[in-house]
């Protein structure tokens, strides 16, 4: 910023890391000089806090009354575009800013710069005595250039006490060496892919787009084995050519190695990380980095959003369509549209990729605001696979079993062919519910209103909504009955007991999350890819862009599961997931076979997938989307009440609802109990808030909350505008 932009007045409005619906002023100490965006530390109640200054007007208060600022930090200032977005986003989602400032201020560590590091350079002095290591060592570093200890041993292949020995007797001089970048610049000439004629189309409007500059959202709508990564690759090179920094969005950052390994492949280094799995000395220095502008792309999950990059020039959102960008903490947001605002505050493009682009992004691409670009093929002319239902009421499974004869025989034909198999089920453990057969007790979370899910590998019952686990016991709780306990229903541990028993020549993995750490699950990922199983069973994650060479068959256990909740996405999500997953097959060419057990064969969804015709699904849904003047042709909110007893929770739930405006654009629908009623001893009742297309639903619900009852005790109100779940 210009020296201008200072802020003249000797108080400043402060955002502080807390609930607080607005800032805190403090006075400037005599000398210190901050702007809007500066970095301070400041005193709140008995301890003190990391903050930003912000614009606007401050309490006339006289400064000698106020608390001082206690530290500058020694940073740039954040931007003058991240501080638009912040407050952009906290009015979008009705949260007090100094929450939205939490999430750019989640490394205080990073505030101060990184001191330099001892090194050793050269000083043209000779050795008294010349072996073969110090050779080594003198030629590497007669140039001049200064070296780490370790990292001068390492490079010459010698021990840290022949560096030692050497700068004993003044071959090195002592000096500082400034803190390497936490990754290589990536070169845009590195290794450019050979593109087929319809990605090279597509990379060049993305290449223009990116040339142009100026906001734009494109959205790259291709199949699965498309390429449309390496696509995108092509407008990440030209926004580095112009200077520019790179945010690369994930849904699954830490299971992504495979896209890591693609970019270093393409641009000769990787991208700096930014994910929870991230050490905390690596999130440091990838945030201080960011903001001084040394990191110039960043592949990160929906979180890395609000790193305050210092010169920001791309945005590309993968798989677009993922639940996963929503998040439902504190801060609730989807981080895909928010990616497309950050775009637009910044005057930079935005790219969305997805072989099942979301019913949002096909209506903004259908009504001219957003540019389609379309890679209707797969790579190399490869085949997508063919696809077939197996109606599970004319060809059910054995007794006990889950998969049908049809799919056991497709298994049995790619295992003799030498391929893989995978089969996908979205459901985790081994069994989601547990009964006893003789007085019927179930065992249930005891701080959840839902079912404890059977982990046979571990021999734990575990509730997948607040973690609480008990050992599976041998005995019923309620009646005593030994021996009496069953599993009701799948999980993939128990499809992979089934498929042991039916395949036992066959080498099998099974992937979920819960059951391995990520670097685990990146072996297993490699392994697969190297051809090393047979027959893979796995969760959702299977379905998140991983390129298995030799897969040739895919089996969905269980197609009809993500269609049985009154969900109003449920169709879109069934219908995208599926689609995910059977494109696992046939990648690299080969002939390859999709097979979706359903008891729904004739659901439009089934209908839309096994047809191929995407077109079809989409017009329908996009038809019972205007008529029920849901998103994105009517607007949602969703008000979630919690309390530590239930008339708690719905006293103040009915209360807040008879202080809703009235509106003709606004309807309030509830409060109803939530489907998942009870989580972590809370009981939950929703609002639903739904209007029109140009309604102003975060001024309903401001007015709503104004004129509706504080909260007290043990009740809290979460506001979730454009709600993804209903549970």
């Amino acid at each position: 910023m210009s020296q201008d932009s200072f802020i003249p007045q000797k108080i400043v409005p402060v955002l502080v890391p807390m609930p607080a619906e607005r800032p805190y002023s403090y006075a400037v100490p005599d000398g210190m000089e901050v702007q809007a965006g500066s970095i301070v530390r400041v005193p709140l109640g008995p301890r003190e806090v990391a903050g930003i200054v912000t614009e606007g007007s401050t309490d006339s208060v006289d400064a000698k009354k106020l608390r001082p600022i206690s530290e500058l930090f020694d940073c740039p200032p954040v931007d003058d575009g991240m501080m638009r977005f912040m407050r952009w986003a906290a009015d979008y989602t009705i949260s007090p800013p100094g929450m939205v400032a939490r999430m750019v201020l989640r490394v205080p560590a990073a505030f101060d710069p990184e001191p330099p590091v001892p090194g050793l350079r050269f000083s043209g002095r000779e050795p008294d005595r010349m072996t073969g290591a110090r050779a080594r060592v003198l030629e590497l570093a007669e140039d001049g250039m200064a070296w780490t200890r370790t990292g001068l041993a390492h490079a010459a292949g010698v021990s840290a006490t022949v560096i030692d020995g050497l700068s004993a007797q003044g071959v090195f001089e002592q000096v500082m060496i400034p803190v390497r970048p936490i990754v290589a610049a990536p070169d845009p000439d590195y290794a450019k892919a050979v593109l087929s004629s319809d990605q090279t189309e597509a990379a060049d409007q993305l290449v223009t787009a990116v040339s142009a500059g100026g906001f734009a959202v494109c959205l790259l709508d291709g199949v699965t084995g498309s390429g449309k990564t390496e696509v995108y690759f092509e407008a990440v090179a030209k926004a580095i050519e112009k200077g520019k920094q790179v945010l690369i969005l994930l849904p699954e950052i830490a299971l992504t190695q495979q896209f890591l390994d693609r970019f270093h492949d393409r641009f000769g280094s990787k991208p700096a990380e930014w994910h929870s799995d991230l050490a905390p000395r690596s999130r440091e220095r990838v945030w201080r980095q960011v903001m001084e502008g040394q990191v110039r792309v960043v592949a990160g999950a929906r979180s890395a959003l609000f790193l305050p990059f210092q010169d920001l020039g791309l945005i590309i959102v993968d798989e677009e369509h993922d639940p996963a960008y929503k998040q439902e903490d504190r801060v609730f947001y989807n981080a895909r549209d928010m990616a497309v605002v950050r775009g637009h505050i910044g005057n930079f493009p935005v790219v969305l990729a997805s072989a099942t682009p979301s019913i949002e992004s096909q209506v903004n691409a259908n009504q001219g605001r957003y540019t389609r670009i379309r890679l209707p093929g797969r790579y190399a002319e490869a085949a997508m696979p063919d696809l077939k239902s197996i109606d599970m009421r004319k060809s059910p499974p054995r007794p006990g079993g889950f998969l049908s004869p049809a799919l056991v025989e497709a298994i049995n034909q790619t295992l003799q062919r030498k391929e893989q198999s995978l089969l996908f089920l979205n459901r985790r453990g081994y069994a989601p519910l547990t009964l006893c057969r003789v007085c019927g007790h179930r065992f249930q979370c005891p701080d959840c209103s839902s079912w404890l899910v059977e982990h046979r590998f571990r021999g734990q019952l575990v509730c997948h909504q607040c973690g609480h686990r008990e050992a599976r016991p041998e005995a019923c709780p309620s009646c005593g009955t030994l021996d009496h306990l069953v599993a009701c229903g799948p999980g993939v541990e128990r499809i992979a007991e089934e498929a042991e028993k039916t395949f036992p020549d066959a080498r099998i993995i099974v992937l979920s999350s819960d059951l391995m750490g990520v670097k685990r699950l990146r072996l297993e990922l490699d392994a697969i890819a190297r051809g090393e199983a047979d027959i893979i069973i796995g969760t959702q994650l299977v379905a998140k862009g991983h390129n298995f060479p030799n897969m040739t068959l895919v089996g969905v256990v269980d197609a009809d599961l993500g269609l049985a909740n009154g969900d109003p996405r449920a169709a879109e999500r069934t219908f995208q997931l599926l689609n995910q997953v059977t494109g696992r097959a046939g990648r690299t060419g080969k002939k390859s076979l999709g097979l979706l057990q359903t008891y729904q064969p004739d659901h439009p969804v089934m209908r839309a997938i096994v047809s191929g015709d995407a077109q079809a699904f989409y017009e329908r849904e996009i038809e019972e989307r205007e008529r029920s003047g849901l998103p994105p042709f009517g607007r949602l909110g969703a008000l979630i009440i919690s309390a530590a007893t239930r008339p708690e929770a719905e006293g103040h739930a009915r209360a807040l609802r008879r202080a809703a405006p009235s509106s003709v654009q606004i309807s309030v629908l509830g409060p109803a109990e939530a489907p998942l009623a009870l989580v972590r001893g809370r009981h939950r009742f929703r609002l639903l808030i739904h209007g029109t297309r140009k309604a102003d639903i975060q001024g309903f619900i401001r007015a709503m909350l104004a004129a509706g009852p504080k909260e007290r005790g043990s009740v809290r109100v979460q506001v979730d505008i454009d709600p993804q779940s209903f549970l």
